[in-house]
C-alpha cells in the first residue's frame, strides 16, 4: 500500500495545526513558510500539500488526496462527500464551534425566515443576501421557497447591511461583532466544527482506513493530552482515604504499596487549570513527594 496523501489548511489555522501534528510526533517539514509542499516523516504519509480551506473538501472528494483538515461550513458549501472521521478542537479558532447565521439590521421587523419572504429589495422583489457561502446560502433560500439574490461577499460582510443587502449570512462565534455591527441573528443555518475528512473511497480500504485511524489516534491523543498533567505522590496508609477524596481523574486513581509497606504510591491524570488548587489541598492532606509531569499523549 502506498501512503497517505494529506492535505492540511493554509490561513488562520495554519500554524495551529503544524503545532498539532508536531505535538502527535507527526511534525510536518518544508523548505519554507509560503511552500504548498511539505512532508511527514512517517511510512503511512507518502505527500502533504498545504493549501486553502475553502478548497480541501472538493480535492478530498475528488480522490487527489485521502486525507483532509477542514471545517464542516466548507464541506457543507462545497456539497463534497467525504468521510468525516472526528471533530478537531485544537485552536482558538477550532475549540469552539462557529455558526454560520442569517442577520438583519436590529431595526428591522423581521423576526423569523418567513417574514424575509416580503422584505426584498432587490429586481422583481428578489431578497438581497451577500455572504460567504453562496451555495449554502441558496439552498437555504430555496428550501425556504424565499426568492433571493445571492452575492458572493469578499469580506466585511455584516458592513453591507442595509444599503448592498437586505440582510447576510455569516459566520460568528459569540454574535459580538454581529451585535456591534447593528445585525441582529434570525437563524442559525449550520453549527460547524473542525474536522478530519477522508475520501470515501479511501476511507473503504482496509489498510488505508487503519493508517487514517492511527494518524487520527496520534491526533486526538495529543489534543487530549494538552490541558492535563500527571500527578504523582506518595501518602502513609492512615492519610490515603483523605487524600483519594481530593483527588480528581480521568478514572480510578493507580494506587500501589510502597516497598517495606510504609505507605503508598498514587497516581494520576487531572486537569491542568485545577493544579494550583490541588497541589496545596494534597500537601494538607498528607501527601509528600508530589510531583506534577507535562503529558505528550492520552489515548483511551
Amino acid at each position: 500500500m502506498s501512503g497517505l496523501r494529506v492535505v492540511l489548511p493554509k490561513g488562520s489555522l495554519e500554524r495551529a495545526t503544524l503545532e498539532l501534528f508536531a505535538d502527535a510526533d507527526l511534525a510536518v517539514s518544508r523548505s519554507s513558510t509560503v511552500d504548498y509542499r511539505a512532508s511527514i516523516d512517517d511510512p503511512r504519509i507518502a505527500e502533504v500539500r498545504i493549501l486553502r480551506p475553502q478548497e480541501i473538501p472538493v480535492y478530498v472528494a475528488e480522490g487527489l488526496f485521502d486525507l483532509g483538515i477542514t471545517g464542516r461550513d466548507w464541506i457543507e458549501e462545497r456539497a463534497a462527500a467525504v468521510t468525516s472521521l472526528g471533530t478537531l478542537a485544537y485552536s482558538k479558532e477550532t475549540a469552539n464551534p462557529i455558526r454560520v447565521v442569517l442577520a438583519v439590521p436590529d431595526e428591522s421587523p423581521v423576526r423569523t425566515v418567513a417574514d424575509l419572504a416580503a422584505s426584498g429589495t432587490g429586481p422583481g422583489g428578489a431578497l438581497r443576501v451577500s455572504t460567504e457561502y453562496p451555495e449554502l446560502t441558496r439552498r437555504y433560500f430555496a428550501s425556504h421557497g424565499i426568492a433571493a439574490a445571492v452575492s458572493l461577499s469578499y469580506g466585511a460582510t455584516e458592513a453591507k447591511v442595509p444599503d448592498i443587502a437586505d440582510c447576510v449570512v455569516e459566520i460568528t462565534e459569540t454574535g459580538r461583532a454581529l451585535r456591534a455591527a447593528g445585525l441582529r441573528i434570525v437563524e442559525t443555518l449550520l453549527v460547524s466544527r473542525t474536522e478530519l475528512v477522508a475520501n470515501p473511497t479511501a476511507a473503504a480500504d482496509p489498510e488505508r482506513r487503519h493508517s487514517m485511524d492511527q494518524v487520527h489516534t496520534l491526533l486526538q491523543g495529543a489534543l487530549e493530552a494538552r490541558d492535563k498533567v500527571l500527578v504523582k505522590l506518595n501518602v502513609a496508609a492512615e492519610r490515603l482515604d483523605s487524600v483519594i477524596d481530593v483527588l480528581p481523574s480521568l478514572r480510578a486513581p493507580t494506587v500501589s504499596e510502597l516497598f517495606g509497606g510504609d505507605g503508598f504510591a498514587v497516581e494520576t491524570v487531572v486537569r491542568k487549570a485545577e493544579i494550583n488548587i490541588l497541589i496545596p489541598a494534597l500537601r494538607d492532606r498528607g501527601a509528600t513527594d508530589i510531583l506534577e509531569l507535562a503529558l505528550a499523549k492520552i489515548v483511551h
